[in-house]
């Protein structure tokens, strides 16, 4: 068993990311602001994506400029291309993510390309950040079941972690 589990916050994105309405950037601001001060050591506050397709994200720069960081806590946001790569840099972030599916048709609902193409996108983002010493946390969705495929083959999941 290992010694320690790392635990990432993923509310301020994923979880508001999914709400209908957009909630405001001081609400946003202030439940961060609130995790950091419970101690968490892995937050990720927001993406940098088109606010064409999440507009719930669209003050992604606002948020990461207003929270109050505290020493140890890494502030993370997923970056799903080169574009949301270089706001998140300009945002000063501590760490980007990145993070594909193990199902085709997730990772076409969902970033509006095919596997194969998200892991392309994302070996821009690689290179870049490898470039200019920034952490990445990279992730793996679907790797039981798909919403809309159902169960996924285990390969297919290895496949894309590899």
């Amino acid at each position: 068993m290992p010694k320690s589990v790392k635990i990432v916050e993923v509310g301020p994105r994923d979880g508001l990311q999914n709400e209908k309405g957009v909630v405001a950037t001081n609400h946003k601001v202030e439940l961060i602001n609130k995790l950091s001060e419970s101690g968490l050591k892995a937050i990720e506050v927001t993406s940098f994506v088109s606010p064409k397709w999440v507009p719930q994200m669209a003050d992604n720069a606002e948020v990461c400029k207003s929270i109050l960081r505290m020493p140890g806590t890494v502030y993370s946001a997923l970056t799903p291309n080169i574009q949301g790569y270089k706001a998140a840099i300009t945002a000063n972030v501590n760490e980007v993510a990145i993070f594909g599916a193990a199902s085709e048709s997730f990772s076409k609902k969902n970033i509006n390309c095919s596997v194969e193409e998200s892991l392309n996108r994302f070996s821009e983002v690689m290179l870049a950040a490898k470039r200019d010493n920034m952490r990445v946390r990279g992730y793996v969705s679907c790797v039981i079941a798909c919403p809309y495929e159902g169960k996924v083959p285990p390969q297919k999941v290895a496949d894309v972690a590899r």
